[in-house]
């Protein structure tokens, strides 16, 4: 079985030890995303972008995305981005999983993380 590692380029995968995502076993396994941006939507959108920059990479996208999780200190914010994640999956809704939580700094209002399948023509030939 092949391993492909994706990288994003951002300090962090260097200074804790990982990369943005990687496919194996014919699925995409990308990290936990933050984004930036003044509230918890503005950050879910830049999040997203990384996330379907990764996906992108791997020859997906996000109606390739099995399962998500989100990740908000508080869960009060989670309900202003639903628009936000109803437009991202359209017809192809993941299983989804939130968690309120801590995330690695306070400034941080919502972490994404997402598991795809990858599409068939790309499975066979990596």
């Amino acid at each position: 079985m092949t391993i492909q590692r994706i990288s994003s380029g951002g300090e962090f995968e260097v200074k804790v030890g990982y990369c943005r995502a990687v496919v194996a076993g014919g699925f995409i396994h990308v990290s936990g995303t933050v984004g930036q941006g003044d509230d918890v939507v503005g950050q879910c959108l830049s999040a997203l972008e990384i996330i379907e920059g990764a996906l992108a990479k791997a020859g997906a996208s996000f109606a390739d995305v099995v399962r998500v999780t989100y990740m908000l200190p508080d869960r009060k914010e989670f309900e202003p981005c639903w628009p936000v994640l109803a437009k991202t999956f359209g017809d192809n809704p993941p299983a989804a999983t939130m968690i309120e939580c801590g995330l690695i700094d306070p400034k941080y209002r919502i972490e994404i993380e997402v598991t795809a399948f990858l599409p068939e023509q790309k499975a066979t030939s990596t």
